[in-house]
């Protein structure tokens, strides 16, 4: 297909359809615009908090915090460049990638999740976050204002790929700059010689810290390939991978930095973290850092809403309409809104106890489905991950429960449950998401071995145009 036939984007058309492989005449962008699609929806407040936690819940000092930070943002960012690469070749989102490990099946388990975690979680605590900051900021009751931001973040999503990927560009310039000012601003004022509570360094903490961050920043990875499938297959895989790796890294890093070192200013209340953030600031950059916020939440729920309408789409479900996808973003607004509105009076509980469990299940499923796509190494998937070819693969199930259930059970460490290995040595802190990426990556190994799931073709033989992955893509 010669570049002079590729589409160009339409931001202002609904996309129409479902999961269905995008054809090589609809491909279109630079890998470069992958940068400001993962900078732009880490530019919000649930970044930052990461950054709070880890040295007013954690007890780290600044530089011990940061060394947590940095190390959990790489590892995560790492896995979403890698996972970015995949989706130019078939055109295909990440959860269909997933059958290959999986099986069209065994797929619905990783897919609901993505689902739940996606469509209604994050979506949930970013919607409070906007809106305790758009009611902060003009004093109006906090659920009109979650009402404000939920619509804004529907209509984005439910527009779909192009309009989601241009409005990340400009926020990623805006929010970037606003944010930028705040960092500087916060530093300013920070203490980062301080340890909140007076200890050395605690090897837990650490451990906790570090999680929280892969966690964040891993909990893109599921939606990786859906943002870079509409790249022609022509595009240089290095490439899309260090755009995709480097905007989740650096957002990350820098906005998680100033919300640790905002927790050393003198006065911080980690009960209301957004006001203690903005307090050290003058009114103008206040004023600009909650507008700031309750956009980054719309930047990041463009992107959890239509991803998780896609990963609804890859547990096979058949919808028989053309706007099957736009149809269940609108869905999951409405239902979101609903359990943003309950979390309100809880929101700071709401909000820490799911940025540190979100690698519970990010974890195990990386390590099954890195392993899955180094052994398939030289093969199409195409042929098999298609409704009509039912391909089974019980090695890939087995071992993400494995992986979830043993790590969890040794390992977790929250206050809604204490595995066996830190119950008996608290100073471990929270080991689950490398115990549980370990554990799903060797069993998946172990059983592909065993099971012998079936391979497609040489790599020579990928189809043009994939056809056949959604349930009802012989819908117009």
């Amino acid at each position: 297909m010669s570049e002079k036939t590729l589409t160009v984007s339409a931001p202002s058309r609904i996309e129409p359809g479902g999961i269905e492989a995008i054809p090589a005449d609809r491909r279109h962008g630079s890998p470069w615009q992958l940068l400001s699609t993962w900078t732009a929806p880490n530019l919000e407040f649930a970044t930052i908090f990461v950054g709070v936690i880890a040295v007013a819940f954690f007890g780290l000092g600044f530089w011990q915090a940061m060394a947590a930070l940095v190390l959990g943002s790489a590892v995560g960012a790492l896995t979403q460049g890698v996972l970015s690469t995949w989706g130019p070749r078939e055109g295909l989102a990440q959860m269909v990638l997933s059958r290959t490990a999986f099986g069209y099946r065994g797929n619905i388990l990783p897919a609901a999740i993505n689902t739940v975690m996606a469509g209604l979680g994050w979506f949930t605590v970013n919607s409070v976050s906007g809106a305790f900051a758009l009611s902060t900021l003009t004093g109006m009751p906090p659920v009109l204002a979650l009402l404000i931001v939920v619509v804004v973040e529907v209509a984005v999503a439910f527009i779909g790929h192009d309009l989601v990927q241009l409005f990340e560009r400009y926020s990623s310039f805006v929010l970037g700059a606003i944010f930028l000012v705040a960092t500087v601003t916060i530093f300013l004022h920070a203490d980062l010689g301080v340890v909140v509570d007076g200890s050395a360094f605690s090897f837990g903490g650490f451990t906790l810290a570090a999680g929280a961050a892969f966690g964040y920043a891993a909990g893109w990875n599921p939606y990786a390939s859906d943002y870079s499938r509409y790249l022609p297959a022509t595009v240089r895989k290095s490439t899309v991978g260090w755009a995709a790796g480097l905007g989740n890294f650096v957002s990350c890093v820098v906005l998680m930095a100033a919300g640790a070192a905002a927790a050393t200013i003198a006065g911080f209340d980690p009960s209301d973290p957004t006001g203690s953030f903005t307090q050290s600031m003058p009114p103008v950059i206040r004023d600009l850092t909650l507008i700031a916020i309750a956009v980054g939440a719309v930047a990041a729920n463009a992107l959890n809403i239509y991803s998780g309408a896609m990963s609804f789409l890859a547990a096979g479900i058949k919808i028989p309409f053309a706007l099957r996808r736009a149809l269940i973003a609108l869905g999951f607004g409405v239902v979101g809104f609903f359990l943003a509105w309950s979390a309100i009076p809880d929101a700071g509980h709401t909000y820490e106890n799911f940025l540190l469990v979100i690698a519970y299940w990010i974890a195990p499923w990386l390590g099954v489905v890195l392993v899955d796509r180094f052994l398939r190494r030289g093969t199409e998937i195409g042929s098999i991950v298609t409704e009509h070819a039912m391909y089974r693969n019980s090695a890939g199930v087995i071992s993400f429960i494995v992986g979830i259930v043993v790590s969890i059970w040794l390992f977790s460490n929250q206050t809604f449950f204490v595995g066996v290995v830190p119950a008996a040595v608290p100073e471990v802190g929270d080991l689950t998401a490398i115990v549980g990426f370990v554990l799903g990556a060797v069993t998946y190994a172990v059983l592909f071995s065993a099971v012998k799931p079936r391979l497609g073709g040489p790599l020579t033989s990928t189809p043009a145009d994939v056809v056949g992955v959604d349930a009802a893509d012989d819908v117009a």
